[in-house]
């Protein structure tokens, strides 16, 4: 039996395929790869990840971008983090954030493998990202990989509710309960079991 193999994508052509789609895709260097849809919970971690570095970051060299702003990682990849912070600023047009430094990805319970295996691999192999946050879908918590210099390996923490999340490469800090705000994790109610 014969299989045609598939000529793979560039970058380039990604980027133009992808204008044209109506769904949101990543390129994993050879091919487009279909995001899947999140849920509410999901969507406000990301809408609170992004409002508390916006808060932050306003007045300071750096910017952060929602997840719409690529992040070149390995070869030609393209990955969207749910958040990322960079102090080079980029252009209107420009497709792919320079230089990112910090990066949020929201777990999805449909792509766990990926958002916890292979983007931290992909991200570590950017030199200039010295802190991957990854957000945990059904509890207060959040994991830390951080490094100081370029190529060394992610050291990584554990985060929960109470902990303040300390971003010094962009000089800021974030409560991990702001993170949280409005989702019912962490959050105790009056009245509950105890």
């Amino acid at each position: 039996m014969t299989v045609a193999l598939r000529k793979a994508m560039a970058q380039q052509e990604f980027f133009q395929w992808a204008e044209a789609q109506d769904a949101r895709y990543e390129f994993d260097g050879f091919q487009p790869v279909a995001m899947t849809g999140g849920n509410i919970g999901h969507s406000r971690l990301i809408r609170n990840v992004n409002r508390q570095l916006a808060n932050r970051l306003a007045g300071s060299e750096c910017e952060s971008l929602g997840p719409d702003a690529g992040v070149a990682t390995v070869g030609d990849t393209v990955r969207y983090p749910d958040a990322v912070v960079s102090c080079t600023k980029p252009g209107n047009q420009d497709r792919l954030v320079p230089n990112p430094v910090v990066v949020f990805e929201v777990i999805s319970p449909s792509s766990v493998r990926t958002g916890r295996i292979v983007k931290l691999r992909e991200y570590g192999a950017v030199p200039t990202i010295r802190r991957c946050v990854i957000v945990e879908p059904d509890a207060a918590a959040v994991t830390v990989l951080s490094r100081d210099g370029e190529n060394e390996p992610f050291r990584a923490a554990g985060l929960a509710e109470g902990d303040t999340l300390d971003l010094p490469e962009i000089g800021i800090e974030i409560s991990v309960a702001a993170i949280y705000e409005g989702t019912g994790l962490g959050e105790t109610t009056e009245g509950a079991a105890l």
